[in-house]
């Protein structure tokens, strides 16, 4: 039979179909997800299937979006971080593996507690993670980590260890003169356990009670923080470090088609007092993050406080916008705003 017979054939079979109504569509499919998508395809050809379908979707769409509860992601950040991550990291990775393409970077320009890009690191989701972070304290403990040598880590986790969780040795190490990047890192660490939430800005109270009543100790995990010091050790050679202001960062890869953008700015759209409470350096120009990363050129995901003025943001630029549940350290349901650029039409 020639390939001309075949073809006509094929092309009269799809017509009749068409008039009983079943189309073709091409889907794009995680080779994960095909097994699923062979069972259910005999199901799609026959209209009395389409009730129980969309109940299916509408149960997986349930499950897909349901809260995420922090407590069951794997933690790698040494940072109890206000405004951490640890939730999205589910989110993180669905959406890197619907991109068109394996990025080269992953760039967070606000680290903070770096969760999302420890974890793009940690599972190899691109080729090279580039954390930025601009405040001092933070940026001590990345430029250890990261930047500096065997002997720097070996001493900061040995600070770690030997470290007696009492408030006079608390009140010794907070007051004392950090004179290098090392001693500002453990300082930074043993502030970060202490303070209420986590609060690294000024003003900041220590904790009383802290879990169980315990006090200082119940937040203070020394072979659990140095488990993830040496975790992050053995991946450390696919992350950069850089404490620059986030906009600086934007401008210099903006050309760059290549490159994964993850960006959490502190939350101060339609002046948030809490961003203003929880960071020192909170001020950030939303108009204009918004305007840089539209100019960029690798795909982005922006997470965002479910404001007014964000979603009038969205609006004006055409991105997509997605409400997301999480539970928050008091087990409340908030939402919070997943932002992407809308697809590229062809040329």
């Amino acid at each position: 039979m020639s390939d001309n017979t075949v073809a006509t054939r094929q092309r009269k079979r799809l017509r009749r179909m068409a008039a009983q109504g079943v189309t073709r569509s091409t889907v794009i499919v995680h080779t994960d997800c095909r097994p699923a998508l062979d069972a259910l395809r005999p199901h799609f050809a026959h209209a009395q299937n389409a009730p129980i379908l969309n109940t299916l979707v509408a149960l997986v769409e349930k499950e897909i979006t349901k809260p995420v509860n922090v407590a069951q992601v794997k933690q790698l950040s040494l940072f109890r971080y206000p405004g951490g991550k640890t939730w999205l990291v589910p989110e993180i990775r669905k959406w890197l593996n619907t991109l068109p393409y394996r990025p080269q970077r992953f760039v967070e320009p606000f680290a903070g507690g770096g969760i999302v890009g420890l974890t793009a690191a940690a599972e190899n989701l691109a080729d090279q993670v580039v954390l930025s972070e601009i405040d001092d304290a933070v940026a001590s403990v990345w430029h250890t980590l990261l930047n500096g040598s065997a002997a720097d880590v070996d001493w900061l986790c040995q600070q770690i260890l030997d470290f007696d969780m009492t408030l006079p040795n608390v009140s010794a190490i907070l007051t004392a003169s950090a004179d290098t990047v090392t001693k500002r890192a453990f300082q930074t660490i043993i502030r970060n356990r202490v303070q209420r939430g986590g609060i690294l800005a000024p003003g900041a109270s220590i904790m009383k009670e802290g879990e169980n009543g315990k006090g200082l100790k119940s937040r203070w995990y020394p072979e659990t923080l140095v488990r993830r010091i040496m975790a992050i050790q053995h991946f450390r050679h696919r992350l950069i470090f850089r404490q620059e202001d986030a906009f600086a960062i934007i401008q210099e890869w903006t050309d760059d088609p290549h490159i994964a953008w993850f960006i959490d700015p502190p939350y101060t759209a339609g002046g948030k007092k809490a961003g203003k409470r929880l960071y020192t350096h909170p001020s950030v120009n939303h108009p204009r993050l918004f305007e840089s990363i539209m100019l960029a050129q690798g795909e982005c995901l922006m997470t965002y406080d479910d404001a007014p003025e964000v979603h009038a943001l969205v609006q004006k630029h055409g991105m997509r916008v997605e409400r997301v549940p999480m539970k928050n350290t008091h087990h409340n349901i908030l939402y919070e705003l997943l932002i992407t650029k809308a697809p590229r039409r062809a040329e």
